[in-house]
C-alpha cells in the first residue's frame, strides 16, 4: 500500500504549499479545495479541484464542497474488504490516502471583540470536521494531519517508504479526535452561553497546554499547565514571563491565588503568598508602601514566597524587593528601571499581567472546575464584592469610621484564606492569618497569636458565622476593637452579646466565603 492521493483543505496555509510540492514530487495526485486550491495553483503546484472528484460544483458560499460520496466513500473504504472495493469501483469512485485539514478559525473570531453572532456561527466548520473524522476512523489505511508540524515527519515516512507506518497512523488519528473534540467544545460552550445555559446536562471543557512542568505537587506526580483557549492577559494563563526559570506546578497554583487576592483591591496593593494563603497583605497610597506593609505583616513566612501587586513596580519598590527571596513577582508590568534591578536575580519570575481591573471582552462566564474522583464539581467563581448597604451593624457600639475601613480590608483577604479562616488586619496590613483550621477558635489563635502587640487595636474578619462565642472571647482577650462576619448562626446572639460586653463593634454581612 502506499499513498497516491491526498486531499488538502486548510484555512491555516502555514507551509501548506511546500508541503503540496513535495507531495506532487514524490507522485502524489493533489486534491484541494477553494482557496487553497488557488494558492496552490498560483504557486504552481498541480492541483485537482474538489468538483472534478465529486462531479457537483461548490455551493452555497463553501458550506458544501467536500460532503459527497465521492469523498467519504473515498475515505471510508476498508481497504482489505472486498465489499468495499467492489462497491467503489461499481460507483467508480477512487480511494483517498491522505488528508490534510485544518479547521475555520472559530476560537480567532469569537475572540473579536466586535464579532457578531452570524460571524462566530458563519465560522462553525462543518466539512474539515467530517473529513476529519472519516480519515482518522479509517486510520488503519488512511493517514489524517491536522497539524502543520506533522508536515515534515509524514513527508520523510512517504519518501523512504510510500506510506507512513500504523503507529504514526494511529498517533496521528488521536491527535485529530483530540483537536475536534476541543473545537466542537469550544463551540459548545460559546452557543450554551449565548443562550443562558451555563450549567447544562453536559459540561465540555477544553484546555491547550501551555508546558509540561517537571512534576505536580510533588516529585513523584506527573504534571502539565494548560491554559482556556481564549485566556485574558490578566490571568496567571496569559500573563507574559519576562524573566526567570520555568514556572512549577505550585508556584502557578500559588501565583494564581495571589492575583485572585490582589485583584480585590482598587487602592495600591501587594499580597505575598504561601501555599495559596496570604502572608501579607499591605494596602497604601504608593506601591512600595503597599510593599512594606505586606512584607511586615510577616517578614518570615514571605521568604521564598509569591508576591502579587496591582501596580506597576517602580525602581524603589524593586529594590525592596530584591532583597528578599521570592519564588515570582507579579505585577501590571515593571519599569525600566526595576527590571534592571530584579532581573539581576537568575531564577526570579517576573510575570507581567497588563491591566488588573480589566473587564472581560470575551462575554464569557468563568466557572471553577473541581476534579473529584470519578466527576467533578462546576461552580462560580466567588466574585462577591460587599457593598455598604449589605454591612449591618448588630452591636451597641458603631464601628468607627477607621475601623469600618479596616474591616472593609480584611473581609477581602479572608475570602481568599482556607476556611476556617480568620484574618487581623491593622493600619491597612494584614497582622495574624489563622488558615485551615478544623475549628474557627484555632484559627483565631493562630492568627492572634502570629499578631503578638499589634492584635491590640486591630479588626477581625472570619469566613463564616461564630457557632459560638469563644472567638469573640479570644478577641476580646487580644484587645480586638471590632468584628466582620457573616452571621447565621442560631448562636448568632450569644456572640453579639459577648461584644456588648466587652465594648467590640460587630458587622454583619449575610456573606459566607467558605474556601475549601
Amino acid at each position: 500500500m502506499s499513498i497516491q492521493k491526498a486531499l488538502i483543505s486548510v484555512s491555516d496555509k502555514t507551509g501548506v504549499v511546500e508541503f503540496a510540492r513535495n507531495l506532487v514530487s514524490l507522485g502524489v495526485e493533489v486534491i484541494s479545495t477553494g482557496g487553497t486550491a488557488k494558492l496552490l495553483q498560483e504557486a504552481g503546484v498541480q492541483v485537482t479541484g474538489i468538483s472534478d472528484v465529486t462531479g457537483f460544483p461548490e455551493i452555497l458560499d463553501g458550506r458544501v464542497k467536500t460532503l459527497h460520496p465521492n469523498i467519504h466513500g473515498g475515505l471510508l473504504a476498508v481497504r482489505d474488504d472486498e465489499a468495499h472495493m467492489k462497491a467503489l469501483a461499481e460507483q467508480k469512485i477512487e480511494t483517498i490516502d491522505l488528508v490534510v485539514v485544518n479547521l475555520y478559525p472559530f476560537k480567532e473570531t469569537i475572540a473579536k471583540s466586535d464579532v457578531t453572532y452570524e460571524d462566530a456561527i458563519e465560522n462553525i466548520d462543518i466539512g474539515g470536521p467530517t473529513m476529519l473524522r472519516s480519515a482518522a476512523k479509517n486510520h488503519a489505511f488512511v493517514t489524517v494531519v491536522v497539524d502543520a508540524g506533522d508536515y515534515d515527519a509524514v513527508l520523510a515516512e512517504v519518501r523512504d517508504n510510500g506510506d507512513t507506518t500504523l503507529e504514526t497512523r494511529r498517533r496521528l488519528a488521536a491527535k485529530v479526535f483530540r483537536h475536534t473534540a476541543a473545537y466542537d467544545a469550544l463551540i459548545s460552550r460559546w452557543m450554551s452561553e449565548q443562550v443562558g445555559e451555563l450549567l447544562p446536562e453536559s459540561y465540555t471543557v477544553t484546555y491547550e497546554k501551555a508546558q509540561d512542568l517537571r512534576y505536580g505537587e510533588n516529585p513523584h506526580q506527573r504534571a502539565a499547565f494548560y491554559r482556556e483557549p481564549l485566556a485574558p492577559a490578566y490571568t496567571i494563563a496569559g500573563a507574559e514571563q519576562l524573566h526567570g526559570k520555568e514556572l512549577s506546578y505550585n508556584n502557578i497554583n500559588d501565583a494564581d491565588a495571589a492575583l485572585a487576592i490582589v485583584r480585590e483591591f482598587v487602592e495600591p496593593a501587594v499580597v505575598a503568598v504561601k501555599h495559596t494563603n496570604p502572608c501579607g497583605v499591605g494596602v497604601g497610597e504608593t506601591i512600595e508602601q503597599a510593599y512594606r506593609k505586606a512584607y511586615a505583616a510577616d517578614p518570615v513566612s514571605i521568604f521564598g514566597g509569591i508576591v502579587a501587586a496591582n501596580r506597576v513596580i517602580d525602581e524603589a519598590t524593586a529594590l525592596l524587593l530584591k532583597e528578599v527571596f521570592l519564588e515570582i513577582i507579579i505585577a501590571p508590568d515593571f519599569t525600566q528601571e526595576a527590571l534592571a534591578v530584579l532581573q539581576e536575580k537568575k531564577n526570579l519570575r517576573l510575570l507581567r499581567l497588563g491591566n488588573l481591573q480589566a473587564a472581560e471582552t470575551t462575554g464569557r462566564t468563568a466557572f471553577r472546575v473541581a476534579p473529584v474522583l470519578g466527576g467533578a464539581l462546576v461552580q462560580d467563581y466567588d466574585t462577591k464584592q460587599l457593598s455598604d448597604e449589605e454591612l449591618t451593624v448588630v452591636t451597641e457600639r458603631q464601628p468607627t469610621a477607621e475601623e469600618l475601613a479596616q474591616l472593609k480590608v480584611a473581609w477581602k483577604v479572608v475570602k481568599h484564606v482556607k476556611s476556617n479562616a480568620i484574618v487581623l488586619v491593622k493600619e491597612d496590613m494584614t497582622v495574624g492569618v489563622g488558615a485551615g483550621q478544623m475549628n474557627r477558635v484555632g484559627a483565631a489563635k493562630i492568627a492572634i497569636e502570629q499578631a503578638g502587640e499589634n492584635a491590640k487595636g486591630a479588626v477581625l474578619s472570619s469566613d463564616a458565622f461564630f457557632p459560638m462565642p469563644d472567638t469573640v472571647e479570644e478577641a476580646a482577650k487580644a484587645g480586638v476593637t471590632a468584628i466582620i462576619q457573616p452571621g447565621g448562626s442560631v448562636r448568632d446572639q450569644d456572640s453579639i452579646d459577648a461584644c456588648n460586653r466587652y465594648g467590640i463593634a460587630m458587622v454583619v454581612t449575610g456573606v459566607r466565603h467558605f474556601k475549601h
